[in-house]
């Protein structure tokens, strides 16, 4: 999907270079994948009455394969 849009520049290059993203449209990706994780991990939390937790899909899939 083709689409324009207005980024800060400053945040664009600050985020290009604390990740591996060589690309915009890598970089973009990437972030919509972390932000994806990060909001999943906050209702998976919400749903036990705790705290966001930082796992990552290995340590899930891990968890439900000792567990299920």
């Amino acid at each position: 999907m083709r689409a324009t849009i207005d980024i800060d520049e400053k945040l664009l290059e600050e985020a290009k270079r604390l990740t591996s993203a060589k690309t915009k449209k890598e970089l973009l990706n990437l972030s919509l994948k972390e932000i994806i994780r990060k909001k999943r991990l906050e209702h998976l939390a919400s749903l036990f009455g705790t705290s966001p937790i930082d796992l990552t899909l290995k340590d899930i899939e891990k968890f439900r394969e000792n567990n299920g």
